[in-house]
């Protein structure tokens, strides 16, 4: 298994720092949140893109994709019936897919709860079958890139849509698109009612990317999750993508969370 770690781990610095960071800790790749970065996506041409993936190379890892894509950001949403924000939507995300390709990366992805969530007054099959086009739209152009958008199922706590890996599946069949598949992530899948190992099973036609934590917010292994079932479902089904840890608390320090997950990862995975 390849180990990377999300750059906002160790706070809005310079990418070629979090990149030195992720490498003093043992790990392969970086995956980047679009808002640490010193332009927004619009203002970032294709050299300059380019750059920062060699900031990330020079440290001697590679560069996985993008994540938290419209953090951070108004006037963007996935389900939104506001022909102008749906427009707007699908132009950020061709914008996103053209950045993740110059950077080097090949996967973006897509949770934004907030930027999802229906409203009370929203008809869901109206908003499924918005979002279904919007990602055919920006999936067409992740094709030619060489980009895979990853949608995250998020628990009910977090958001109203795509709250389980069935749910996502089935979106992303009716995208019926190769360049939209599924990410997985401990955390969400902690809130299904299946066990994770079952969820990893049942979703192995469409994963294409995973992120390892704790529904507690912290890395893998400094929760109470079980890791031996996951690590065994993911070799069952020969998952060959990045294990990319993502946490939402830092304390005590960034590099504390980035050692104590590395450690786990390569004690569970028997690296």
């Amino acid at each position: 298994m390849k180990f990377a770690i999300c750059n906002e781990t160790f706070g809005e610095i310079p990418l070629a720092e979090s990149a030195a960071a992720a490498a003093r800790h043992g790990y392969d790749g970086l995956e980047i949140a679009p808002f640490t970065l010193d332009k927004d996506v619009p203002e970032i041409n294709l050299v300059e893109a380019s750059s920062l993936g060699d900031q990330v190379r020079d440290q001697g890892v590679e560069v996985v994709g993008l994540h938290w894509l419209l953090a951070k950001t108004e006037g963007f949403h996935l389900t939104s019936p506001d022909p102008a924000v749906q427009q707007a939507t699908a132009d950020r995300a061709r914008q996103l897919a053209d950045l993740c390709c110059a950077m080097g990366g090949k996967v973006m992805v897509w949770g934004s709860p907030q930027q999802r969530s229906l409203e009370s007054d929203w008809d869901y099959k109206e908003a499924f079958e918005r979002a279904v086009g919007l990602l055919q739209v920006a999936s067409r152009h992740c094709e030619d890139l060489g980009v895979t958008i990853a949608m995250e199922p998020l628990g009910p706590t977090e958001t109203n849509f795509l709250n389980t890996t069935a749910e996502t599946i089935r979106l992303c069949q009716a995208v019926n698109s190769p360049a939209c598949q599924l990410h997985l992530d401990v955390k969400a899948m902690s809130s299904e009612e299946s066990s994770i190992g079952d969820v990893i099973r049942a979703s192995k036609d469409w994963t294409a990317h995973f992120h390892a934590n704790d529904p507690n917010l912290y890395g893998p292994g400094m929760g109470d999750t079980e890791y031996g079932p996951i690590v065994e479902a993911l070799r069952e089904t020969e998952y060959q993508g990045w294990i990319s840890v993502e946490v939402f608390k830092y304390d005590p320090s960034p590099d504390h969370i980035a050692e104590v997950s590395m450690r786990n990862l390569k004690q569970y995975f028997g690296s």
